[in-house]
């Protein structure tokens, strides 16, 4: 069977980066290569070529294998909501809303749908590369699991187990994986990498034997900390402030539900700007020369945190010294006068009062918006190429004054008439280099490096594929995924 799944001792071994990385290599061979997870759990959501959304992740990895983002490289995607309730999207869509029960069985009903994505994958490519969820050694999980071995199992796809040795006791929790699982579960794994290693790789020789001898899996290689995947957008994890950076301060409160945080990367890389993350408990930086409130999957919720930690006093405060405020998505819908959530989509149905900065009204809906966008910023006239991913409409109070025009014509978001504040739907708004140095020049910085954040994300991918190569068994993978018979047999 054309097809081969990395699962992890734990979240966040890298899994995503390491399935990207191969989708690079093996798309650099010549083979028609497609990612896929079953299920993914993670705010930080990206369009699809064919009109829903899957986690950022399989987007990444659609683009390490030069194809376009696909509603079945993710057929469930779980976007968390409070901490016992998600949006369920089932093949890009908005399927419903769960709490607890999903996970005590009620996902075995979507694996259908999951079965179903899996096999247009494999008719339409030489091989996939699937990607598990936290890790097969949850045992409490697995009645009803559709990611790990739930999926593995039926679908008949073998696994290759990540272990992070970053996070020490890396042979307890292989050893220890192989330890816990029901042997039919354990028996799908055929071997096993170690990821994030620092130093001397022979100093772990000792240990890597010990695991072979102990599980009787496949070592498939030592993979270093590989510097240049810091350069590919997070899917979860939030990076960790950078400090020692000089240039432009631009400040983000780390709201409980935020989404789509990955908005920053591009802005992040560029020499002269430094993004400071503020945690809960901690002001809003006096030094900053731009607050960007960020996407929400929590509006209403989330304002109401913002308000908790006083930083709408904070805000308040920026602006009186002349700081500039963008607000994306959930953030523009903050900056407004009103949310109203007449159905009850957040809770108890009402209108809560916005933060009163730009003369715009929200209402929540059940509709939600999922589709790639380009155009100018009005002011200057300035491209922009971005996406969005939202429920509700905003409305703007007459002679308000919009901020953005699509390509088609239509007009998004708003901004004050001293400029200052500004607010719109669209994601990923500084990919473009012009765009990131109308605001670097806005906020009184340097230019842009001038890269765009593509060719960045792409030579990042290219840089992964590459260590990849030196470092692991790329042919016992391939004996993996493959059979002798299909090896060389590549699909047009």
């Amino acid at each position: 069977m054309p097809a081969v799944m990395l699962q992890g001792t734990g979240s966040d071994v890298g899994k995503s980066v390491l399935v990207a990385g191969l989708c690079r290599v093996f798309a650099n061979r010549g083979l028609a290569v497609r990612p896929f997870k079953a299920q993914n759990m993670s705010n930080n959501a990206a369009p699809t070529a064919d009109g829903g959304e899957i986690g950022r992740a399989q987007a990444l990895q659609a683009q390490a294998c030069r194809v376009k983002p696909s509603i079945h490289m993710n057929p469930v995607l779980l976007k968390p909501e409070s901490d016992t309730t998600a949006q369920v999207i089932v093949h890009g869509s908005v399927y419903g809303k769960l709490g607890a029960a999903y996970f005590n069985g009620g996902r075995a009903s979507l694996l259908d749908p999951v079965m179903q994505s899996f096999e247009r994958l494999k008719a339409e490519s030489d091989l996939v590369i699937v990607e598990g969820a936290g890790s097969p050694a949850e045992i409490n999980l697995r009645t009803g699991d559709i990611a790990n071995m739930g999926f593995a199992r039926p679908a008949g796809v073998p696994v290759i187990l990540v272990g992070d040795i970053d996070r020490g006791g890396v042979i307890a929790s292989v050893v220890g994986t192989k330890t816990i699982l029901d042997p039919e579960d354990a028996a799908m794994i055929k071997g096993f990498l170690i990821n994030r290693f620092r130093g001397d790789v022979s100093l772990f020789q000792d240990g890597y034997r010990a695991i072979e001898e102990r599980t009787g899996w496949r070592g498939l290689g030592i993979v270093p900390w590989i510097a240049a995947a810091r350069s590919l957008p997070e899917e979860d994890a939030i990076p960790a402030d950078i400090r020692g950076k000089d240039g432009v301060t631009i400040a983000v409160p780390l709201l409980p539900r935020i989404a789509n945080h990955d908005d920053f990367d591009a802005l992040e890389a560029e020499a002269s700007v430094r993004i400071i993350r503020v945690p809960p408990g901690q002001a809003l930086p006096g030094n900053a020369a731009l607050v960007i409130l960020p996407g929400s999957k929590a509006t209403i919720s989330d304002l109401a945190f913002l308000r908790a930690q006083g930083w709408d006093l904070d805000l308040a405060g920026h602006i009186r010294r002349g700081g500039y405020v963008l607000g994306l998505c959930g953030g523009y819908q903050m900056l407004g006068k009103t949310i109203a959530d007449p159905l009850g989509l957040e809770g108890t149905p009402g209108v809560v009062p916005g933060l009163g900065l730009l003369p715009v009204n929200t209402v929540l809906g059940a509709d939600k918006r999922v589709t790639e966008v380009d155009g100018i910023s009005l002011r200057d006239r300035t491209p922009f190429r971005g996406y969005e991913i939202h429920c509700g409409q905003t409305e703007l109070d007459s002679g308000a004054e919009p901020f953005l025009r699509l390509s088609n014509g239509s007009l998004d978001g708003a901004v004050s008439q001293d400029g200052h504040i500004a607010g719109c739907y669209v994601h990923r708004l500084f990919d473009d280099s012009r765009q990131r140095t109308r605001w670097l020049t806005l906020l009184g910085g340097a230019a842009s490096d001038g890269i765009d954040q593509t060719a960045r994300v792409e030579a990042a991918l290219d840089a992964v594929a590459a260590e990849l190569t030196g470092c692991l068994d790329i042919e016992g993978i391939l004996s993996i995924a493959f059979s002798d018979e299909s090896i060389f047999t590549k699909k047009d």
